[in-house]
């Protein structure tokens, strides 16, 4: 699953689950620009990737903002000529009861989760059309309705991830004849920063025992594999898919 050759647009890479991605897309071969709004950590990401042989550069970016996406995807394309792979993970998570949730909460989940994937897609795409293949690879996740499971307090993530699915299966359909192919990877409980609510209020050890048949939490590795497999040759059949890495959830 080699992607030498290749240059790859990570989101929201500068730490979890992105920095996992853009250290795996770097691992099999490809130049990776490693994206996040926050200026911290990014650096170190890139220096990861030097310090193994790979190429690597830091740029920051609101995918909230069409002017920034545009100055990402035009600055990649820039400093390397194309882009081939776009991996929309930039995302947030706020825990919060339904009742409480303000018209501001709900904006802006929606505005960072699918506003902002819908930006960088609709940028990256443009320029892979001209090659007649690309990658886009969305992060949704377990939380996102029609899988038989509800999460609570979690309204507004859970509605933004639905439409990052929906979002997926349009998109695969209109660029297909391009020659891209758009997927979604649909985490379960992964070793971030975003479970930290989960481990604060004693929850998470119950959970992993009585839900994940693995009976341990993913990893930002895992999900990078499977980036790394939907970004090579090797996945050309599948679009419009999304995958859950669940460590058996689903099947429980």
């Amino acid at each position: 699953m080699g992607l030498e050759n290749k240059y790859a647009v990570v989101t929201g890479a500068r730490r979890g689950i992105g920095r996992g991605i853009a250290l795996a897309m770097a691992s099999a071969g490809a130049a990776v620009v490693v994206s996040d709004v926050d200026k911290s950590d990014r650096q170190a990401v890139v220096s990861e990737i030097e310090a193994a042989g790979g190429r690597g550069l830091a740029v920051q970016c609101d995918v909230t903002s069409k002017d920034q996406v545009d100055g990402l995807i035009g600055g990649a394309v820039n400093t390397f000529g194309k882009v081939d792979i776009l991996v929309n993970n930039a995302g947030i998570a706020k825990f919060k009861p339904f009742l409480e949730l303000t018209p501001e909460d709900w904006d802006q989940s929606l505005a960072v989760n699918l506003r902002g994937q819908f930006l960088c897609a609709q940028a990256a795409a443009r320029d892979m059309i001209k090659r007649k293949w690309g990658r886009i690879i969305n992060i949704a996740s377990i939380a996102s309705g029609q899988v038989g499971i509800g999460f609570p307090n979690l309204t507004h993530y859970t509605a933004s991830k639905g439409g990052v699915i929906a979002l997926t299966e349009a998109l695969a359909i209109e660029l297909s004849p391009h020659g891209i192919n758009v997927n979604a990877i649909g985490p379960g409980v992964i070793a971030t920063e975003m479970i930290r609510p989960l481990e604060e209020a004693g929850t998470l050890d119950a959970l992993i025992k009585a839900r994940v048949p693995k009976g341990r939490m993913g990893t930002p590795e895992d999900i990078g594999h499977l980036a790394v497999f939907l970004a090579s040759e090797e996945s050309d059949y599948i679009t419009g898919a999304t995958v859950f890495i669940d460590g058996g959830w689903l099947a429980t």
